[in-house]
This record gives C-alpha cells, structure tokens and sequence, in this order.
C-alpha cells in the first residue's frame, strides 16, 4: 500500500504558512484548523515543516518574544518528504528513524516537484490498524466457511 491511497481517502486539501508569517499567527491558524503541523511553502517549494514541537522549543529558548519571530525562523528544515508513490511502511521507518510525526508529499513535476498532500503518522497508523483489521475479518470468515 501507498502513501496515494492514503491520500485518496484522506483527501489532499493541505493547510499551508508561508515563511514570513510571525509565530503567533501561526500557532492560531493551527489552533483554528485543530492541527499539528503545516508545510511551509515558498513559491511553489516546500522549504520546511513547522509543527507543535517547533513552537515549544522557541518559546523555552525565547520566551513570550518567540511569538514575534517568523515561521521561516523557527521551522525544520529542509523537510523530508516522501512521494506519493512511497510504501506506507517506508514512510513510517523513515518517521520513525529521523523522529517526525510529518511528511509533505511530493510529486515530481519540472520544477522539481509540486505539494499533492500531507500525511501525519497517525494517518499512516491509522491505515495499518484498518488494514490488519480487514484482514483478520477476511481470515475470520474464511475459517467459519470451511
């Protein structure tokens, strides 16, 4: 299974920041939309993630000024990113191993590549437990027809 199919019952609809939004506009558009995280587009180029986790470790080395500082200051970049043609269990290892909750997903086009989604690892493991689910089912009622 791919990260495509998890788009496609996900939906591609991507909340996006631009780089120079200040922190405090930031944190209450995510608020707003009840989310984690946003890619950070420039242009037609996703040039980092700003998450949760961005706006803690700004605020513990900044305090309340953090909030005046921009989003293109304080993100992860560059962001690591996966296609939409990336296995779901490859998507989750590299989770896993570089610790981000995260992934924009990327398709390459001529530019290098264009924003078709974003995925988090609860999507990712909320598509596994369904498929395991379905599965078991599937064994379930092959066992009871035998």
């Amino acid at each position: 299974m791919t990260i495509a199919a998890i788009l496609k019952t996900k939906g591609a609809d991507v909340v996006t920041l631009p780089p120079s939004m200040t922190l405090a506009g930031a944190v209450a558009l995510l608020a707003e939309k009840r989310i984690g995280a946003a890619p950070v587009v420039e242009g037609d180029r996703v040039v980092g993630v700003f998450s949760e986790r961005d706006v803690v470790y700004c605020l513990a080395a900044k305090g309340a000024a953090a909030l005046e500082l921009t989003v293109g200051e304080v993100m992860t970049a560059p962001a690591r990113t996966v296609s939409p043609a990336e296995p779901v269990l490859g998507a989750l290892s590299l989770m896993t191993l570089r610790r981000i909750r995260h992934l924009p997903v990327i398709e390459a086009d001529e530019q290098g590549g264009r924003l078709v989604g974003f995925v988090s690892i609860g999507d990712l493991v909320k598509h596994r437990i369904d498929r395991i689910e379905q599965e078991a089912a599937a064994m379930r009622d092959y066992i009871q027809s035998s």
